[in-house]
């Protein structure tokens, strides 16, 4: 293989990174703008993929590293090769490249980057790392180092030194793929090679290419962790009913919605996430109608027998899959997002029938985004009580059901079967 084909996904991944830390967009938007990307064959877009997160999930550590080597911060045009020296870095330290494919390979971006002044100090980090990688590791503290400091004194707040500890070396590690099945569960496990966990999800190791797998074409079954799964599942028998899935897209719990025999509506302001949840559907030969607007302000004439929203928010628990966020957010974002889920579970409220059931979940481990913004609802409406979760609807997770019968789930759950998202659930009832 010449050394330009080893240059080509690095540079997509420097372009990416760019894109991502010194511009400031999520990983999966910045990958799906490069057109260079899908122009990769399969096994270079899975090293990207893995060297964008690995990068990221052990940024923190990787700049401790770095820190101590550069005397001068590389700001300004020369924040290319802080790009540069972190991906090279993770390379040697993390992904057991060899050090003349990382190494020479750096310093031929410094050089498309029109940085060749720095080509010297890339070769001299990279190759030092390279001898004394391990050395330099030392008895550092990687859950601490690779967890931004206002995430560690807001979880630590909340859950404790302990399990904050246990949550952030939850996210040291790549999430496993779960799959949810449109149905015959013992089928789908066998094609797989997947466990089946105690929620009905099916779980096998990650790595290669989705779309490859058997059933995936026809629509079979689609990648959603098991704690997102849940949602739906709280909801109990909807089969006939008519539900508002708010929020919606991808279109993970709509299909699951639909498949449970549910008459669905799926409410997005994303015209193109709708497209695709769209394409979602049709591959599975589901159904729903679909809206695009803004849920917040969305109304219709007939009201629902249940409602769930799976609300916008800052995704901290999901630092797993999306290891950026913990880089790209922060507390500021928490705030602004919280008004909007305010908002949205107002017009929630308002689209159930009296009777009904409204299920509020959000992907994070904020409590902000949680608890706090049920308090506030039930402090608003006092129409709304709650419908607590039961151990048996949740098979084998009993210690994420709060006294009040919400659910917290932690990435340290499920430890040894693969970990689990990080999300918030509460079941209430209008009366």
């Amino acid at each position: 293989m010449d050394a330009s084909s080893y240059l080509v996904p690095r540079r997509v991944a420097l372009d990416v990174l760019v894109s991502c830390l010194d511009k400031g967009q999520p990983l999966d938007d910045a990958l799906g703008r490069h057109d260079g990307f899908p122009a990769l064959d399969p096994r270079d877009r899975a090293f990207v993929r893995l060297l964008l997160a690995t990068t990221l999930r052990r940024l923190g550590e990787i700049d401790e590293m770095l820190g101590a080597m550069i005397e001068r911060p590389l700001d300004g045009a020369a924040t290319a090769a802080l790009q540069v020296l972190r991906l090279g870095a993770a390379q040697l330290l993390f992904l057991g490249t060899p050090a003349h494919a990382a190494v020479d390979t750096s310093v031929r971006l410094v050089e498309q980057f029109q940085l060749a002044y720095l080509k010297g100090l890339v070769n001299a980090v990279l190759r030092r790392i390279s001898r004394e990688g391990v050395a330099l590791l030392g008895d550092r503290d990687p859950a601490r180092l690779n967890t931004p400091g206002w995430l560690w004194e807001s979880w630590a707040e909340s859950y404790g030194e302990e399990t904050t500890r246990a949550i952030a070396a939850a996210h040291l590690t790549e999430a496993p793929l779960d799959i949810t099945p449109r149905g015959d569960v013992e089928r789908w496990a066998a094609e797989l090679q997947a466990d089946i966990l105690p929620t009905g999800t099916l779980r096998r190791t990650a790595g290669g290419y989705i779309a490859d797998l058997p059933g995936f074409a026809e629509g079979a079954w689609w990648v959603q962790d098991a704690a997102a799964a849940l949602p739906v599942r709280l909801l109990g028998d909807i089969a006939g009913k008519r539900v508002a899935d708010l929020c919606a897209a991808p279109g993970g719990k709509t299909m699951q919605l639909c498949a449970a025999g549910a008459n669905v509506t799926a409410v997005d302001i994303s015209a193109r996430r709708m497209t695709r949840l769209g394409e979602n559907l049709a591959r599975s030969g589901l159904s729903a109608e679909l809206v695009t607007s803004d849920a917040s302000k969305w109304t219709t004439g007939e009201k629902f027998d249940a409602v769930l929203l799976d609300a916008p928010c800052s995704g901290t628990g999901t630092l797993r899959r999306h290891p950026d966020i913990a880089w790209l957010k922060s507390d500021e974002d928490v705030a602004r997002l919280t008004l909007a889920q305010d908002r949205l579970l107002l017009r929630a409220v308002d689209l159930l029938k009296p009777g009904g059931t409204l299920v509020y979940a959000t992907c994070s481990l904020q409590e902000d985004e949680g608890p706090a913004r049920i308090d506030a609802l039930l402090t608003r409406d006092k129409r709304l009580r709650h419908l607590p979760v039961q151990p048996a609807e949740l098979p084998d997770l009993a210690s994420a059901i709060s006294p009040l019968g919400d659910i917290r789930t932690l990435p340290s759950m499920w430890a040894e079967r693969g970990g689990l998202d990080g999300f918030y659930m509460a079941r209430l009832t209008v009366e």
